[in-house]
């Protein structure tokens, strides 16, 4: 792995294009927390053609939800959840202009596909220090569903947020080479 690259929101085909899987990065800039209960409200309004709460185009989901603020803080604790809850609404939301997901946890081979060919990214955020990722929120409000507390959407915004790419659209898979590093 080389030195750490800074990249900000939102992301675009160039910078999708440009990572590979290994890459660390320190991201900058809005990323939307989302788990499966807020995945599967996001399909049924596409579905039904309801407007997004958000737009796709060029975000970044982080499969995150984070516990309510103390007084004077930003946010709460907030760290990854396993991805693979995701994977069944991922590969339409790629479809539709999504570039990016952060969490933990290997991918189906349906959503890889999807990242290789709608050119996004799945970045792995490090699990177990919630406390430490809350520090690079500096802003956070709720965008809708709130009803569902955690499961909910929120908009953050980052700063350096320490990641490194797992997944890359040229089908690169970090789990996959540390798989086949340890067995040479």
């Amino acid at each position: 792995m080389d030195q750490m690259r800074s990249l900000h929101t939102p992301l675009t085909e160039e910078i999708c294009t440009s990572l590979r899987a290994g890459d660390r990065v320190l991201l900058t800039g809005e990323v939307y927390t989302a788990r499966d209960a807020a995945h599967r409200r996001i399909c049924e309004a596409m579905d039904t053609g309801k407007p997004l709460p958000f737009t796709l185009d060029g975000a970044i989901i982080f499969y995150a939800g984070p516990t309510p603020a103390k007084p004077g803080t930003t946010i709460g604790s907030i760290g990854p959840t396993t991805s693979g809850r995701m994977d069944l609404f991922t590969p339409r939301l790629l479809a539709q202009g999504l570039k990016g997901m952060i969490g933990k946890g290997k991918r189906s081979p349906e959503v890889r596909e999807a990242i290789r060919r709608f050119n996004g990214v799945y970045f792995g955020a490090v699990g177990g220090v919630a406390a430490l990722m809350a520090r690079c929120v500096r802003h956070a409000e709720w965008v809708a569903y709130e009803d569902l507390g955690p499961e909910g959407i929120m908009r953050l915004d980052v700063f350096e947020l320490p990641l490194v790419v797992i997944n890359d659209s040229r089908g690169g898979d970090l789990y996959e080479e540390a798989i086949e590093h340890y067995r040479q």
